[in-house]
């Protein structure tokens, strides 16, 4: 630790490395709306008919999915919330503090190189539902077809750029609006693709019993044969993934930048509404409009792409899913990598950065294959940075309850951590190796390589310094901590709470939003049990296409509105409040 003045150490700090101060802390709604916007999204698309193409069953899906996602929840309030909340740093704060720069750098790459694949994928998915606008076919191989398309992705590609530079806040509440949005789209789309599907197996458009309903999955969407014929995934392999799909943010920690500003460790379970409300719905949903698309087209699900699919389940408000939904997911991946990446090249601003990491992105972008291949390479992502979670879970978790010191590091004063190192090499190793061995299942890898990698640092880390105390040190940091608070409690006196918007004005617009998302799923709900023969059906379908984009447009106007007025709001309050200290 630092022998000046702790006053003088904290006023040297940049505010990222301070904990969130207590007035800054959010209450459980902000994270049950912040997950379901961030995990409802373009790649739900692709998640959703990858199952199919696997050759899950309707049963493995409904229960593996309810499962695998419940065990991804868990992970979240046992794992990263709790280490957030004690901590209230970020994963990348946390880490130089006990790994010291080389491992930090060695994992910003890691990032880098993770979020540009994801973000280079969702530009591929938003171009999709461009292309149709185009006539331009699909693209199917790995490399792209059409000379047209790649142009359509580098213009598509650019704007995300240009905004992950210059515009990301208002992106990123942006973003917050489309949450509820998304899963409304995805819900009507099954709802009105599903009639279509039930005429294909059972020659009527309606369901008599519940049961029925398996035997259309079982039929004509998760059939349990693959792509190539062959028996397919099973009930473990479903559960897996659905577990393994968000290795990144829980076992791997990444979401402590997010969780480190709830009040309590318990709103872990927020995580809920993007895991059951997004992915559990969000996958069946969008398997369900793929088959049904197939029928429509008469073209098999490999053939499709998300553009193909949401267009028939949703008219021209597929269009908008698609652009949307992709846009906003890689916007702020894209930023993530810029973020990464600038902390590797610090002589360089943010903005340089992020522009230099976009080109290559959009370059990544104009092939297919990245998309296509979103479930392994979410995998293998989560794969790649789960030994550096496990290295943060032994030092917080684990060391103090076996008499080892937490932050051994930070009081050597050492610049480089050969424990933390080793221990994600040797992770890797033994990751990787399982998988070339095939020992168990890819989806499952994340866990022994986790419970492998904190035996190791936690082996290593005694040998080299975490066996001893250091009692001057761990003062000297106390004083420090105590000196953080009280700067925060000025700042909190003097900043004041967030201020909510009551007015009527606003209550209309936001009951207005939320009317029209109503809406929608009823004018879908009467498609589905109001269609008895293909011929009303395909009636029901262009009026509910018809309503479902003028309730979208009017949807963004009036959520968009509401969000300008809360703004204003705060804007003239903190001004109000400045005035008011000046005086």
């Amino acid at each position: 630790m630092s022998t000046d003045a702790p006053e003088t150490v904290v006023a040297g700090m940049k505010s990222e490395q301070l904990p969130i101060p207590e007035h800054k802390l959010h209450g459980w709604t902000h994270f049950a709306g912040l997950y379901a916007g961030e995990h409802v999204a373009a790649t739900e698309f692709v998640i959703g008919a990858t199952f199919v193409a696997l050759g899950a069953t309707t049963k493995d899906i409904l229960i593996g999915l309810l499962i695998g996602n419940v065990l991804a929840v868990l992970s979240w309030t046992l794992i990263t919330a709790p280490i957030a909340v004690q901590t209230r740093l970020s994963l990348y704060t946390y880490l130089d503090k006990i790994a010291g720069d080389s491992m930090t750098k060695l994992y910003n790459w890691a990032n880098v190189l993770i979020f540009t694949v994801i973000s280079a994928a969702m530009i591929t998915v938003s171009s999709t539902a461009v292309r149709l606008l185009f006539g331009i076919p699909a693209q199917l191989e790995w490399y792209p077809t059409n000379a047209l398309f790649v142009v359509v992705v580098l213009s598509v590609g650019m704007i995300v750029v240009l905004v992950a530079m210059y515009g990301f806040d208002a992106v990123a509440e942006f973003s917050g609006l489309c949450g509820p949005w998304l899963v409304a789209m995805f819900i009507s789309g099954a709802l009105v693709l599903f009639p279509a599907l039930a005429d294909s197996v059972l020659g009527r458009t309606q369901l008599e019993h519940l049961s029925e309903f398996i035997t259309i999955g079982d039929h004509s969407i998760w059939t349990g044969i693959n792509a190539y014929g062959d028996p397919g995934i099973g009930l473990l392999e479903v559960i897996g993934f659905a577990w393994a799909a968000n290795t990144i943010t829980h076992f791997g920690l990444i979401d402590m930048a997010l969780l480190r500003y709830a009040k309590r460790s318990i709103y872990g379970l927020c995580t809920s509404a993007g895991m059951l409300f997004g992915h559990y719905v969000a996958w069946i949903a969008a398997g369900i409009m793929g088959a049904g698309t197939a029928v429509l087209l008469k073209m098999t699900i490999a053939e499709l792409d998300p553009g193909d699919v949401a267009y028939q389940a949703l008219g021209y408000s597929g269009y908008v899913i698609v652009i949307v939904a992709g846009w906003t997911t890689a916007n702020a991946n894209l930023y993530r990598a810029g973020l990464a990446a600038q902390a590797i090249f610090h002589n360089h601003s943010r903005r340089q950065v992020t522009f230099t990491v976009g080109v290559i992105t959009v370059i990544v972008a104009c092939f297919p294959f990245v998309f296509g291949q979103m479930l392994p390479l979410l995998t293998y992502a989560g794969l790649l940075v789960v030994p550096v979670g496990a290295i943060v879970f032994a030092e917080h978790m684990v060391f103090p309850r076996i008499g080892l010191t937490r932050y051994w590091v930070t009081y050597r004063k050492l610049a480089h951590s050969t424990p933390a190192v080793a221990s994600w090499a040797a992770g890797l190793i033994f990751g990787f190796g399982l998988q070339a061995m095939q020992v168990i299942s890819f989806f499952y890898l994340f866990l022994p390589t986790w419970l492998f990698t904190m035996a190791v640092y936690t082996v290593l880390a005694r040998w080299y310094g975490a066996g001893k105390t250091y009692p001057a040190e761990q003062e000297a940091e106390r004083k420090q901590n105590e000196a953080i608070k009280a700067m925060q409690t000025k700042q909190a006196d003097s900043e004041g709470h967030p201020v909510a918007d009551h007015s009527l004005g606003s209550k209309l617009l936001r009951a207005l939003a939320r009317t029209c998302l109503v809406l929608t799923v009823i004018l879908a709900l009467l498609v589905t049990f109001r269609s008895p023969d293909m011929v009303s059906y395909s009636e029901n379908a262009s009026i509910f296409h018809f309503w479902c984009f003028v309730f979208t447009i009017t949807y963004f106007a009036s959520a968009y509105w509401a969000l300008r007025r809360r703004k204003a709001l705060q804007v003239a309050t903190a001004k109000e409040r400045l005035e008011g200290g000046l005086s």
